[in-house]
């Protein structure tokens, strides 16, 4: 009998599915809309949804040991994305589950939206656009992007892929990260900084570091108030990095020219919409849901590492070492 997938998570695209079924695997789908996110269905849905299951490709769903451990037959749980704070990683390890990410696929389209913020944020796009909806005709002024200082708070895969990208733009290029690749930096020129020299420096400040307890709020109002006067906050990567009740406040006063946000410390939460709503309203603030990776070709290429990964599990094969979290033993 074949083994059983659950896809759970948002626009699963029908050429990751079929490798799925062409692997001999039976697929099975929540029957939610893509604009639903399976975090969305309670547990007691997600129960049933798992019997008989072995693989598990989840998106936002939380994933809690209680579940895993009545689902004794699951054997992998795939996070379509590179983020696994939904999934009970101790409770995984215990059990002995195989939990996996899909790191390099949505990189491309991460680095293109921090770019595409820094210059919609920088050329004032949207107050432009609300001004001209308005019958106003008048240039609103911005700032370039050109041979600009723009500083990189994390240096992994994404922060190289913006680096790349800053070439066309005769940046200079400062990076900051605990644990330095110093050979890439060398081969894209970039110069490595400790955080406080580069927060003064730069004109532009994107952050591409994961979310732990050492970096929760590492741009708090100190670092903040640290920034070079008039530069940019960009964040494609978590929303908790940022102290977002100091940044409104910068940005308000005018110590920053603008920001870029596309993650929330308090997003899922609708206790926390008020204070969203407040600090993206600000016209010197572009936001967007969480959508740097979602990009077609970001979406297929991330959705065909975890079908794969789930293939290899179920095979027996050992999947990739950068995308095992946790290597199971079931």
């Amino acid at each position: 009998m074949p083994s059983t997938v659950l896809v759970s998570t948002r626009f699963f695209d029908p050429s990751a599915e079929a490798l799925l079924r062409e692997n001999g695997l039976t697929v099975r789908r929540t029957g939610l809309p893509d604009d639903v996110q399976d975090d969305a269905l309670d547990q007691a849905q997600l129960d049933r949804l798992l019997e008989g299951v072995e693989g598990w490709i989840v998106g936002t769903a939380p994933v809690r040991g209680e579940l895993i451990r009545a689902h004794p037959q699951l054997k992998v749980i795939a996070r379509r994305g590179v983020g696994y704070n939904n999934v009970d990683i101790e409770a995984a390890r215990e059990l002995g589950v195989c939990v996996a990410i899909a790191p390099g696929g949505n990189d491309a389209s991460v680095a293109d939206h921090a770019l595409g913020m820094m210059l919609g944020v920088a050329k004032r796009l949207k107050e432009s656009h609300r001004a001209l909806e308005g019958g106003r005709w008048s240039p609103v002024v911005g700032m370039e992007l050109f041979e600009k200082t723009v500083g990189l708070v994390g240096f992994g895969r994404i922060a190289q892929a913006v680096a790349k990208r800053l070439r066309g733009f005769d940046a200079r290029v400062l990076a900051y990260d605990p644990f330095p690749n110093r050979a890439a930096a060398e081969g894209l020129g970039v110069e490595l900084v400790e955080l406080p020299a580069l927060l003064r420096q730069s004109d532009y400040v994107s952050l591409h570091l994961p979310l732990t307890r050492e970096t929760r709020r590492i741009i708090d109002r100190d670092a903040l108030a640290a920034m070079k006067p008039g530069s940019i906050l960009i964040n494609t990567s978590r929303g908790g990095l940022v102290d977002e009740e100091a940044l409104k406040q910068a940005l308000m006063e005018g110590r920053l020219y603008g920001a870029g946000l596309d993650v929330f410390e308090g997003e899922g939460d609708d206790d926390s919409l008020p204070a969203i709503r407040e600090l993206i309203g600000l016209p010197n603030v572009m936001a967007s849901a969480h959508a740097a990776g979602s990009s077609n070709e970001g979406l297929s290429r991330t959705n065909r590492i975890a079908a794969q990964t789930v293939i290899d599990v179920l095979r027996g094969v050992e999947p990739p070492a950068q995308c095992v979290v946790v290597k199971g033993a079931r």
